[in-house]
């Protein structure tokens, strides 16, 4: 299970070659798979009930000690790892429709998230990491909001994306 180190960073420290991809609200599915002309998959590599690390506790007002479903993917393009991500689902947005959630296996919660009407999301912030990786690794995590029931996305771009963007332009 990844470990949740990433520190939250002010958006102007995010490098300006990384801003169109950390900054971008639309749906980073429906981006890749664009970026990859379909060639696009998504590998779980963890899914399983765990306590949050604090920092997602206290975003989601989530107990000390309480559980939530906690889902870990790759996101690939052309087999090739370009975006690391990490969901917190509380046991209480699992409920109605959003039970699926649980269910998703190898499909994008992001295409779920995006082709639903009651969907809302809070503010995108930026994030970094840079002890885990070569070099620095940039992101962002933000609080989706189904029927106001919450579930915090962490998504870690690895610089595969970067080098795409500059193919994009």
């Amino acid at each position: 299970m990844l470990k949740p180190a990433a520190r939250r960073i002010p958006d102007w420290k995010v490098p300006k070659q990384y801003g169109s991809w950390v900054f971008d609200q639309g749906s980073l599915t429906k981006r890749l798979i664009e970026a990859s002309n379909n060639n696009f998959s998504v590998r779980v590599t963890y899914q399983g009930w765990a306590v949050p690390s604090l920092e997602e506790r206290r975003i989601l007002k989530v107990r000390e000690r309480q559980k939530a479903l906690v889902r870990e993917v790759e996101l690939l393009c052309f087999g090739e790892v370009w975006v690391i991500a990490r969901s917190i689902i509380p046991k209480t947005t699992l409920s109605g429709y959003e039970r699926q959630l649980q269910y998703l296996g190898d499909k994008p919660l992001g295409a779920f998230l995006f082709k639903s009407r009651v969907m809302t999301r809070s503010k995108l912030e930026s994030v970094s990491l840079v002890k885990q990786f070569k070099e620095p690794v940039f992101g962002r995590r933000s609080v989706f909001f189904l029927r106001q029931k919450p579930l915090l996305v962490s998504e870690l771009f690895m610089p595969r994306v970067f080098e795409a963007s500059k193919r994009e332009k």
